[in-house]
């Protein structure tokens, strides 16, 4: 036997103390959902800030937390191989670069292509870097962010001259984006009949049922409602990726080797796994989903390319994959919450972020309650000291400042790490250095 290089990290089956289904984890983030949609409900009642839950926020949530997603559900590809992936801030500049110049020169549907092409490049960098030399993989990542901010500015410079719009910080403005539609079952059924097209337009009924002001019944029906009206082509093809992951990943024979490598890759050498063309498949696939988040930045929120665009999102998604404890629904769920933060913030509604602070007063007394059921007194003070804050800082404030407002997103990622991370599970050998033949 070789002589060991490195140190094995001790291997961890990944399974809970109480291993849940697939379908008790559906039901589990769906019970989450309907329970916090009660909660801001209630505070929506308390306070009259209207847009907490109105069907403009739930669309605008949908929109913004897409991209969020689609990088999050890279790192997860990425880190359930063994490799961890912050440089996928760096895949979806680069995916949003490319996707502009294709969108520009050929249309949107190419530049949705090219950018999954430009996310890949930078996960192609990152795979040789980490994969075949094991350079640490932190400090790879963060080189992929330097290097694609540095390589775009490049581009930029030597692709764009002042006729064409465009310049070294930004492209020129695409001509045609995504098309749009509201769900009307009656379209995709290819049915003619007036009646059975009205009761068939999901998004009519629902938008009708919002405006009757039923307390939570309409504003469930708004969360459907915002979901469905003006959903961009891009959008429901991004969201169709969480199942999609979920069963390459859970039910394929390719999902548990890419997995295995990520739990303990020398057990799964030993059972003949081709460990170093999966970690290389799961970095270039998280490429390839960062990229396509920058491409969609570019063809359904902006319409452009603009240096520092990204703003973040990749580390953002990064939080979403750590708040969703590695899975892909979870995942969504962390999605939606920074979407959600963003709608609230870029539609500058200082009332509905106001209303916030109580939501957070009692999310932190629930979270206390909690933790004071499970036996863990010094946490439940904690929370309740927490609670406490926010709940003075609403009743003594009519407002909050609107640099609040504009850092929301950024704080509710804060919070919510600092909340959720304590009885989560990374995959064993995340972060590893893995050299074939060693022990």
């Amino acid at each position: 036997m070789s002589t060991p290089t490195i140190d094995t990290p001790a291997y961890q089956p990944d399974v809970d103390a109480k291993p849940r289904s697939a379908r008790d984890r559906v039901l589990m983030w769906v019970g989450a959902a309907l329970f916090v949609l009660f909660v801001l409900s209630v505070v929506q009642q308390l306070t009259g800030a209207s847009e907490l839950l109105s069907a403009g926020t739930w669309g605008a949530t949908l929109r913004l937390a897409v991209p969020i997603m689609l990088a999050g559900l890279g790192g997860l590809y990425s880190e359930r191989a063994g490799i961890v992936n912050i440089g996928l801030e760096g895949m979806m500049i680069g995916g949003a670069w490319f996707g502009a110049w294709a969108g520009w020169m050929f249309g949107p549907w190419q530049g949705v292509a090219l950018g999954i092409v430009g996310g890949m490049i930078f996960g192609l960098i990152h795979a040789i870097a980490t994969v075949t030399f094991a350079v640490d993989q932190i400090v790879s990542g963060v080189a992929i962010i330097i290097l694609a901010g540095g390589v775009t500015r490049f581009l930029s410079v030597v692709s764009y001259d002042a006729e064409s719009g465009g310049g070294a910080t930004q492209s020129p403005r695409i001509q045609s984006l995504i098309q749009t539609f509201d769900l009307n079952l009656a379209d995709f059924l290819r049915l003619d009949l007036p009646i059975v097209s009205g009761v068939l337009n999901i998004s009519d009924i629902f938008n009708d049922i919002a405006d009757r002001d039923l307390f939570y019944i309409s504003d469930l029906a708004a969360f459907v409602a915002g979901l469905t009206t003006r959903m961009s082509w891009l959008t429901l093809i991004a969201l169709a990726m969480v199942p999609l992951t979920w069963f390459l990943l859970w039910r394929t024979p390719w999902g548990l080797r890419l997995r295995s490598c990520g739990e303990n890759p020398w057990a799964a050498e030993s059972l003949g796994v081709p460990v170093l063309r999966m970690k290389y498949w799961g970095v270039l696939i998280s490429g390839a989903l960062a990229g396509l988040g920058g491409a969609y930045l570019v063809m359904v929120q902006a319409g452009i390319y603009r240096e520092g665009m990204v703003a973040g999102r990749g580390f953002i998604g990064l939080a979403a994959l750590i708040f969703g404890n590695w899975y892909p629904l979870g995942v969504l769920a962390g999605s939606t919450l920074f979407g959600y933060a963003d709608a609230l913030s870029l539609r500058s509604q200082p009332a509905a972020v106001h209303a916030l602070l109580l939501v957070f007063a009692i999310g932190l007394f629930l979270y206390a309650a909690y933790s004071l059921y499970a036996g863990k007194r010094t946490a439940a003070i904690v929370w309740t000291l927490g609670g406490v804050a926010f709940l003075g800082w609403y009743l003594v404030t009519d407002s909050v400042p609107q640099q609040v407002v504009t850092a929301l997103p950024y704080l509710v990622t804060i919070f919510v790490l600092a909340l959720f991370t304590q009885r989560l599970r990374m995959p064993a050998a995340d972060g590893a250095r893995y050299r074939r033949g060693t022990a």
